[in-house]
């Protein structure tokens, strides 16, 4: 089974249809993205063009299966379609600081990931007597280690 978005003329996703593999068949056999396009735009009465064909195993840059991911992640209604970088994006972004990943397929801070909690702190949070954790801190641009008691 391929995906595929239905996009607007603003890129933003609109929804997310399942096609038969079949239907994007080339002449020769082989998946063809523009056969799915036509297919859809033949069935669905929508720009082929506005079709983009996307990967339900792929998020943040990474096929879940070890393929190769597919445009990013496996966008949601709402989502934004970057025709330039050619992926899918969450509209929202999570603070103003922060930048896109083009890699990563998704929002990231300014000064990058969150620290790595240390053993200890993953054990008490496997254990449920704390929950450490990172939150981002947008006025001072890091990341703050917090910490409550179970």
């Amino acid at each position: 089974m391929a995906h595929f978005a239905k996009i607007s003329e603003q890129n933003k996703v609109l929804t997310v249809v399942t096609l038969n593999d079949k239907d994007m068949l080339d002449t020769d056999g082989n998946p063809s993205e523009a056969v799915g396009q036509a297919y859809l735009e033949q069935h669905n009465n929508w720009p082929a063009h506005l079709w983009i064909q996307c990967s339900y195993n792929t998020k943040r840059g990474v096929h879940r299966l070890g393929g190769t991911p597919l445009r990013g992640n496996y966008p949601g209604i709402g989502w934004d379609w970057d025709p330039t970088d050619q992926i899918f994006w969450t509209s929202e972004k999570p603070y103003p600081s922060w930048v896109k990943d083009v890699q990563k397929g998704s929002w990231v801070s300014p000064i990058g990931d969150s620290p790595d909690l240390t053993e200890e702190q993953k054990n008490q949070n496997a254990v449920f007597t704390h929950w450490w954790g990172y939150v981002w801190n947008e006025t001072n641009q890091t990341w703050d280690l917090t910490n409550s008691e179970a």
